[in-house]
C-alpha cells in the first residue's frame, strides 16, 4: 500500500466516521476526534476516548495528558510525526465518564480500519480501556504495563494513560522504564 492509498483509505474513515450515528455520544459530541498523526508510522498510540479539550478541537491528546505524552516520546526521541494516535472511541463520553461496551462496539471497526490502514510495527495502548479492548478483558494496568502481547501479529503494550499520571505523578518513573522499553522494541525491529 502507498502513501496515497493510506490517506485516501483514512480520509475515507473519517469521512464515514463523521456520519456515525452508531451510539448516542453522536447527540452530545462538538467534533468527531478521529485521529492523527503519520500513517506510516512504526508506533501507533491507542487512548480510550476524546476528552472535553479534543471534542472542542477534533484532535486526539491536545489537553494536558496530550502535552505530558509529547515529552514522553520526545524522551525517546520521538515526535508527533513520528507517530500515529487514535482512541478506541472518536466522540467524547459525557463527563469524561469511562466508555460503554456498546459505544465501543459501534466504534472500534473505525479503529481496526485505522490499524490497517497505518500498519504500524507495534501498538502501544495509552491506559486501561484501550488495553483491556485490545490485549484482553482481564488486561489490569498496575500489573501489566510495560508487558509485550500481539494484536493481530503485532506487538502489543500498554502503558498508563498520561492523564494517570497527572492525578498520580507516583507513576512517572515506571512510565519512563515503560518508554525506554518501546524505544528498544522500536530498535529491535528496525535493525
Amino acid at each position: 500500500m502507498d502513501n496515497t492509498s493510506k490517506k485516501e483509505i483514512l480520509s475515507g474513515l473519517k469521512e464515514k466516521c463523521s456520519r456515525c450515528r452508531a451510539c448516542a455520544l453522536c447527540e452530545t459530541r462538538t467534533n468527531v476526534v478521529f485521529g492523527k498523526g503519520n500513517e506510516n508510522a512504526p508506533v501507533m498510540f491507542v487512548g480510550e476516548a476524546p476528552g472535553e479539550k479534543e471534542d472542542l478541537s477534533g484532535e486526539p491528546f491536545v489537553g494536558a495528558a496530550g502535552k505530558l505524552l509529547d515529552k514522553y516520546l520526545t524522551y525517546i526521541g520521538l515526535g508527533l510525526g513520528d507517530v500515529y494516535i487514535a482512541n478506541v472511541l472518536k466522540c467524547r463520553p459525557p463527563h469524561n465518564r469511562d466508555p460503554l461496551p456498546e459505544e465501543e462496539d459501534a466504534c472500534i471497526g473505525f479503529l481496526l480500519g485505522q490499524i490497517e490502514a497505518v500498519k504500524p510495527k507495534v501498538i502501544v495502548c495509552l491506559g486501561r480501556i484501550s488495553a483491556m479492548r485490545l490485549i484482553g478483558g482481564d488486561f489490569r494496568i498496575t500489573r501489566d504495563h510495560g508487558k509485550w502481547f500481539e494484536f493481530h501479529g503485532v506487538p502489543i503494550s500498554a502503558v498508563y494513560h498520561p492523564a494517570a499520571l497527572l492525578r498520580d505523578p507516583r507513576k512517572k518513573q515506571e512510565m519512563i522504564i515503560d518508554f525506554e522499553m518501546l524505544e528498544q522494541k522500536l530498535k529491535n525491529l528496525t535493525d
